[in-house]
């Protein structure tokens, strides 16, 4: 018997351990940010200050810096765990009930009528043939014949819409299916290289017709546009003692190389501007 008492009370412990424990809003939620005060100021923290301090200065986010590990303080102060945010409705239309008994039609406005507009051409044209001209004459003929444009005369609605035939089909046309077969057996490529042996076996006709003209004759204007005048190059001047000293940098890969470029430079002398001739040219 005692062992099956204490079986039983372990048995109810067990069931209170297994039992989820209710906690508090003020146990699930953190407790509400309020701004930095002079009571929660320690000594080593990032907002500690020398000399005067105020609460208000803890409340600016220009001054108050961010301790380590810690958000940014906004200096703002949050209402408490029992505050409830946002728009609270007042319902003063009955709830559910009214609206599932009783359903609020909205009644149209009566239209007041409108004022008709004036036809001032069939005005002016019975005043022209009453033979009134003048602008008074054309006012006093209003006043007395005042027509009015009714609603029923308007010609846009008596408008028939076009005769349409019996079959006809509204809407966009259908995209073709696309050719599946054609496209796996490659028709499109042999198409193409059909094409380009056509245009090719066209230009080799036209070049077997077309007519070979004879040879070209040079006449003075050509040959002297083509001319490039002589020019004498004067040998550079030279210190004594400095003619037999040979060059000591040579930047171009072989001698070749060196006469074929001096030989374009005097070639260009007459074209180019500058003492050295090494300028832009003459002419564009």
């Amino acid at each position: 018997m005692p062992e099956a008492r204490s079986s039983g009370l372990d048995l109810t412990r067990w069931r209170k351990q297994q039992q989820p424990v209710r906690r508090t809003v003020s146990q699930v939620c953190p407790p509400p940010r309020r701004p930095l005060t002079m009571a929660d100021i320690r000594p080593g923290m990032e907002n500690e200050r020398l000399g005067v301090v105020r609460d208000s200065m803890f409340q600016n986010p220009l001054i108050v810096k961010v301790e380590l590990g810690k958000p940014r303080e906004r200096s703002y102060s949050l209402p408490g765990i029992n505050f409830n945010y946002g728009l609270y409705i007042r319902g003063l239309d009955g709830g559910v009930p009214e609206a599932i008994g009783s359903w609020n039609v909205f009644k149209q406005q009566p239209t007041c009528p409108h004022e008709l507009t004036r036809n001032y051409i069939a005005m002016n044209r019975g005043a022209v043939k009453a033979g009134l001209v003048t602008a008074r004459e054309n006012l006093l003929y209003r006043q007395l014949n005042d027509i009015r444009i009714s609603d029923q005369d308007d010609r846009r609605l008596k408008k028939e819409p076009p005769p349409l035939p019996p079959n006809m089909t509204f809407g966009i046309r259908a995209r073709p299916s696309t050719p599946f077969f054609d496209l796996l057996q490659h028709r499109y490529l042999q198409l193409w290289v059909q094409e380009q042996k056509a245009t090719q076996k066209a230009i080799k006709l036209e070049k077997k017709q077309k007519v070979v003209l004879g040879k070209l004759y040079e006449t003075r204007s050509s040959q002297l546009r083509k001319y490039k005048p002589p020019v004498k190059l004067d040998t550079l001047w030279h210190m004594p003692h400095f003619q037999k000293v040979g060059r000591h940098l040579d930047t171009f890969p072989t001698e070749a190389d060196r006469q074929r470029a001096l030989k374009a430079h005097r070639e260009e002398c007459a074209v180019r501007q500058g003492t050295l001739r090494m300028g832009n040219y003459t002419h564009p």
